[in-house]
């Protein structure tokens, strides 16, 4: 076969031809997906277009979400969160590159609505608009109540059954707007708005009954909270029940669980204010006769005090008195006699007593000394049992040298005496056990 005729033979396609075939295929192979993954590179453009990539460990997905579908996304998208896209494969010829154009777009695990809640709820708290500083009390008594709501709704009927309940005399405005779906969001801001300029309204009631998240996501319209949040009258937030929470009740300056809550904040009980206005005017009884009772009260007492004076001074004067008649009576001669007799008489027992004493004294140190004296005398140690031996000479003799044999000797003992005649006389000493 020749180059020719080789080359003649050939399919030869245009890049936009192939682009066709290609875009025809993938086209019709995948009119409708669900893709999971991960948002990066998102972008917003001026348009209103938004652009960006799904990836996942392996791979990677060009998306497209066009203005019109963007607006039906409740929250907002953005780089990292993990999403579930549904749309078609379509094939952008310009750059060769196939994308999925997004239809819907959800967050996956956390739904939609719920992310969008979040997202606005954290957005608005970084702004102050949940300070609690912002917030504003509620008039004690107000005069006139504005109420937006449903004019159909469960949620007005319980308002004014329990408003005419506890305080029927107060006036009633009501805003109507709808609660729930497209366009309720501006019908209740615009309620809040109206109220705000007829003047004269005290408070203001925004509330419906409960729902689902999706039945009460009006009140978590970002345009709302900040009209709310705009209010010169303090608003009190009454949407759903005590487990559901919206924007609204954030912003608001008072949260109520329910409508019929909220019509018990604002208005008091008939009978409490009674009691209220019984209370002040007794404490205006008691601070207009403070004064009174307290003139009385000082005038008790400065008499108290006077009566206590006198009794003082009177005493004083007694005392005085007293005094000098003891002085009288100790200036007189027969109470100086008296008294001259009884120190005589006490000086005289003073003087017998000390006689006494010095003799007590004397008599004990010589029985002491006689007690000394007997046991020294040489006549205490014979009654001992001791002897005291005489020479002729009547000497004491104290050693064998000063006798012989033969010499005669007297031995006195502690009961008469013994003549004796030295036998012998030696220096050994045989003394007998004592």
């Amino acid at each position: 076969m020749s180059t020719t005729s080789s080359a003649s033979e050939r399919a030869v396609l245009t890049v936009a031809e192939l682009s066709d075939r290609l875009r025809a295929v993938v086209e019709e192979g995948f009119p409708a997906v669900w893709v999971e993954g991960e948002i990066s590179n998102f972008r917003v453009y001026a348009s209103g277009h938004a652009y960006f990539t799904l990836k996942d460990e392996q791979a990677q997905l060009r998306c497209a979400l066009f203005r019109t579908r963007a607006r039906r996304v409740k929250f907002e998208p953005g780089d990292g969160q993990h999403v579930l896209a549904f749309g078609s494969v379509e094939v952008y010829a310009q750059r060769g590159e196939y994308q999925l154009v997004v239809e819907l777009l959800e967050p996956r695990g956390l739904g939609a609505l719920q992310l969008a809640f979040e997202q606005l709820k954290q957005r608005l708290a970084g702004e102050g608009l949940f300070d609690q500083a912002r917030k504003r009390p509620l008039p004690r008594f107000p005069r006139t109540i504005g109420v937006v709501t449903s004019p159909d709704g469960a949620a007005l009927r319980d308002i004014l059954r329990v408003i005419g309940r506890r305080f029927g005399d107060v006036h009633i405005v009501v805003a109507p707007a709808r609660v729930q779906g497209d366009g309720a969001a501006a019908e209740v801001a615009q309620g809040v708005r109206d109220l705000n300029a007829l003047g004269g309204v005290d408070v203001i009631i925004v509330g419906r009954g409960g729902g689902s998240l999706e039945d009460l996501w009006a009140f978590n319209d970002e345009m709302l909270a900040r009209t709310l949040a705009a209010s010169k009258v303090p608003i009190v937030s009454a949407v759903g029940h005590e487990v559901d929470y919206t924007i609204a009740d954030f912003v608001a300056d008072v949260r109520a669980a329910t409508p019929s809550q909220a019509a018990e904040l604002v208005v008091g009980e008939k009978a409490a204010i009674a009691d209220a206005l019984a209370d002040l005017t007794c404490r205006l009884t008691r601070a207009a006769a403070r004064p009174l009772r307290d003139l009385e009260r000082r005038a008790d007492d400065l008499t108290a005090r006077l009566r206590q004076a006198m009794r003082v001074a009177l005493g004083d004067a007694r005392h005085r008195v007293t005094l000098a008649a003891r002085a009288l009576r100790a200036g007189s001669p027969h109470v100086r006699a008296a008294h001259g007799r009884e120190r005589r008489a006490h000086l005289d027992a003073t003087l017998a007593r000390a006689i006494a004493r010095r003799l007590d004294r004397e008599r004990h140190r010589l029985v002491a000394v006689s007690g000394r004296l007997d046991s020294l005398s040489p006549l205490a140690v014979l009654g001992r049992g001791y002897s005291l031996t005489l020479s002729a000479e009547r000497r004491v003799i104290r050693s064998w040298r000063e006798v012989r044999a033969g010499d005669g000797v007297r031995v006195l003992l502690g009961e008469g005496s013994l003549d004796c005649r030295v036998d012998t006389a030696r220096e050994q000493d045989d003394r007998p056990a004592v």
